[in-house]
């Protein structure tokens, strides 16, 4: 299974990105999907998931500016993010739990997209 993580770049303060994560290779059934973060010098957080139920969870610097969002037909996840801040900037990776057989699940890493935020 591979992820393609894609929809980084630099923004001002105050703008919006969309990032896509396109998982593809042998999927059963695709579980949960989302979104993490890791800045300079910082632990890696999380920023979104969903559940194949459509429970989504974010994190708390969130505050309503990110949506995720998934297309099951292409198996892909987004993060639409609006009203960025320069604390947003960081290398965003894709998290991808995916059913590889009836018994049998792994969880996969996008490559990373990097996001900056000027001030």
């Amino acid at each position: 299974v591979q992820l393609q993580a894609s929809g980084g770049g630099l923004v001002q303060a105050g703008g919006s990105l969309r990032l896509s994560c396109i998982a593809s290779g042998d999927i059963f059934r695709i579980n949960d999907m989302g979104w993490y973060r890791q800045a300079p010098g910082k632990e890696r957080e999380l920023v979104a998931t969903i559940t194949s139920g459509g429970l989504r969870k974010y994190g708390d610097f969130v505050k309503g500016r990110f949506t995720i969002s998934v297309d099951n037909a292409k198996d892909t996840v987004y993060l639409q993010m609006n009203s960025l801040r320069p604390e947003d900037t960081a290398l965003y990776y894709c998290n991808v739990d995916v059913q590889v057989s009836p018994h049998d699940d792994q969880d996969y890493w996008g490559q990373g997209t990097e996001v900056t935020v000027s001030s």
